[in-house]
């Protein structure tokens, strides 16, 4: 109940090479490897993908020079990725903003230092050495500058290709204003609608932190056809830890596809304190980003999840036979009614709106029901 059956059985381990699994005791970060499996078909041959996910957290505290606290980061993650290449990952995903600290709460715009080109950025140019080293696709979510728009800034995500080309990026779709994330400060709602970049590997898409709350924003990716989704995001134990194991899996049942979720970890603590707009005092921390990424499946099973308190890497072995195997099974895309929802949303979007409900004549009429 608490995983799931993958084609019957439960999600089994997948074996790293030796190497990996030196590499993780060395540089001491969590490793989990799993595979999901298909059923076997008579016309197509299973089409394997290896998906990797990290999650870590910052090296350097939030006060040290900016350049300083990027390149640790760099490096940490740089071990990591390697672990994941030698692992023979196929498609990596990097958490929300890898390159700094989550400081868009705080509302000071000296953390604006940290954006970056997406296309010609430091960190873009950095993931390309490992795309074209390890044949790898590699997304990579990050504070963009867009020069073309007067430097405007966006929550992007990356998709570089596996041999080292910038395939495309897709930017946040929707921008939290919960307590202390209340991100609008510095990026608004995204204007890449709902890509989905085919790679060598298969049809993906990402989509970003807060737009995991959004029913219609997973939907839209699986209407495009993507076969996975990436949910890279920031996200701490009080304001959403319950809701955690939960969405991503829903998403990946009511959508029939993979879905990979990662936060990053750990507590970070800033120079000044900053309010919320929710009552509570001033403080310098949003409390503890608790990790724990996973990856869930369409036909309702899930890995285990990665540390809450460590840095990790997860690989996973996924057969994207199973999308279509599961949609063929429950009829989802046949038997929604999407012009019927068209419709209801087409008139929900006007001034002269009225909810369709049927009130009971004598809930108004003054009279008094007849018990029977």
């Amino acid at each position: 109940m608490i995983l799931g059956l993958n084609n019957g059985s439960v999600v089994g381990m997948l074996p790293l090479p030796p190497a990996v699994m030196a590499m993780s005791t060395a540089a001491d970060f969590d490793l989990q490897a799993y595979r999901f499996t298909a059923a076997e078909e008579e016309l197509r041959a299973p089409r394997i993908v290896r998906i990797g996910v990290i999650q870590n957290a910052i090296v350097l505290p939030t006060d040290a020079p900016f350049a300083d606290q990027k390149r640790a980061i760099m490096k940490r993650v740089g071990d990591l990725i390697e672990a994941a290449g030698t692992a023979g990952v196929n498609i990596l995903c990097l958490q929300e903003a890898w390159t700094m600290p989550f400081a868009f709460c705080t509302r000071e715009k000296t953390w604006c230092e940290f954006a970056e080109s997406a296309e010609e950025g430091t960190s873009t140019k950095f993931l390309q050495m490992f795309a074209c080293k390890f044949k790898m696709v590699i997304i990579s979510p990050i504070l963009e500058r867009d020069e073309v728009h007067g430097g405007t800034l966006w929550n992007t995500a990356v998709v570089i290709g596996n041999n080292g080309n910038v395939i495309g990026k897709h930017r946040k779709n929707h921008i939290p204003r919960v307590g202390d994330f209340n991100e609008s400060t510095y990026y608004m709602e995204g204007n890449t609608g709902h890509p989905v970049f085919e790679t060598a590997y298969g049809k993906i898409a990402v989509n970003i932190c807060y737009g995991r709350h959004h029913t219609l924003n997973w939907q839209a990716f699986g209407m495009n056809g993507a076969e996975i989704v990436f949910n890279p995001s920031a996200t701490v134990g009080d304001l959403s830890e319950p809701m955690w194991p939960i969405e991503a899996r829903n998403a990946a049942i009511a959508n029939s596809y993979f879905v990979a979720a990662i936060n990053r970890v750990g507590t970070e603590v800033f120079p000044r304190a900053f309010t919320s707009g929710d009552g509570k005092p001033a403080h310098k921390g949003f409390g503890h980003f608790y990790g724990s990424s996973y990856v869930a499946a369409p036909d309702s099973s899930c890995t285990p999840s990665l540390s809450r308190l460590q840095d990790g890497l997860m690989v996973v072995d996924a057969d994207l036979n199973l999308c279509q195997q599961v949609r063929d099974k429950w009829g989802f895309r046949m038997t929604a009614r999407y012009d019927l929802y068209a419709n209801f949303f087409n008139e929900y979007t006007k001034h002269a709106f009225k909810p369709q409900v049927i009130s009971d004549p004598l809930l108004h009429s003054g009279l008094e029901a007849h018990s029977l």
